[in-house]
């Protein structure tokens, strides 16, 4: 287990940086396409002040737009003994608790740091779970927190936006520049394409991260409980039931535990879970090993 979560944390640093290059490849070709590199100083520098600005943001949004309601102990004891003692086993600070009202089988978690973490767990997955695959899920959102995936989803997330912001913006200005610009014509029609491009890389180095983040928390919750077939047998309930919630939104879908898009049975570059048939199958081999 120690081994896929170093391996996944070495594969994430790797995906980082080229999300970063994407951005400063960005910003660059506009400031050659418009022969102006103050443009590039001020892409960069406003982007990642968006970037920023969303990584403080996300987290409220995140929940909101889920229709997150957080919960006390007497509301839910059981879930709240559950992530209580999770937290004291992984020395973490207590995370606030939320429920989301929904049949969908589904859980997540988010925040910027362990100090400011949520988990969230929606009403169809909480009533459906044996405590042994309850406390499997629950570890995997903790295994989020305490690897700090949750910040690097918010700086993704920033990150994504941002790179779109930047293309749009100068994909219009594009067709708005001088006529009589000296600038060669492949060179117009390659920082068009590039503009084009630039979101959707973006959008496939956010789906990777994401997909190697979820395999880390596989890993990091199987060896909290040292019992991998309970998480297991949580994902063999959502594959034969529907992970799918009724509030969808792209923007934190890759905050979920599994899935929460229709349409999930696709899979490829923009998929930003892996498959769970592959998560099931790498967990019980962790159980083989324990």
């Amino acid at each position: 287990m120690y081994s896929e979560i170093e391996s996944n944390k070495r594969k994430t640093v790797g995906l980082l940086a080229v999300f970063l290059l994407i951005l400063g490849c960005l910003s660059y070709f506009i400031g050659i396409y418009f022969g102006d590199f103050t443009i590039t100083v001020g892409a960069l520098i406003g982007s990642l002040l968006y970037a920023l600005f969303s990584y403080y943001g996300a987290a409220k949004t995140a929940l909101s737009f889920n229709g997150a309601r957080q919960i006390k102990k007497q509301d839910n004891p059981r879930l709240w003994r559950t992530v209580e003692n999770l937290a004291i086993t992984e020395g973490l600070p207590m995370p606030k608790i939320y429920i989301v009202e929904d049949n969908g089988l589904n859980a997540f978690a988010t925040g910027r740091d362990p100090k400011h973490a949520s988990v969230a767990i929606t009403t169809g997955l909480l009533d459906s779970l044996e405590d042994s695959e309850l406390e499997g899920v629950m570890a995997h959102e903790l295994g989020h927190i305490k690897n700090y995936d949750i910040r690097v989803s918010m700086v993704v997330f920033g990150l994504v936006v941002a790179i779109s912001l930047l293309a749009d913006v100068f994909l219009r200005m594009s067709f708005f520049s001088n006529e009589d610009d000296d600038t060669p014509p492949f060179m117009m029609a390659f920082g068009i394409i590039a503009m084009i491009l630039a979101p959707m890389v973006a959008a496939m180095v956010q789906a990777a991260v994401s997909r190697k983040r979820e395999y880390l928390a596989d890993a990091t919750g199987a060896l909290t409980t040292r019992y991998p077939e309970g998480l297991a047998n949580a994902l063999e309930k959502i594959k034969d039931g529907s992970s799918t919630t009724r509030r969808q939104h792209t923007a934190s879908a890759h905050l979920f535990f599994a899935n929460p898009m229709k349409g999930k049975r696709l899979s490829g570059a923009f998929s930003t879970h892996p498959p769970i048939d592959e998560r099931i199958k790498r967990l019980r081999e962790m159980g083989r090993k324990v």
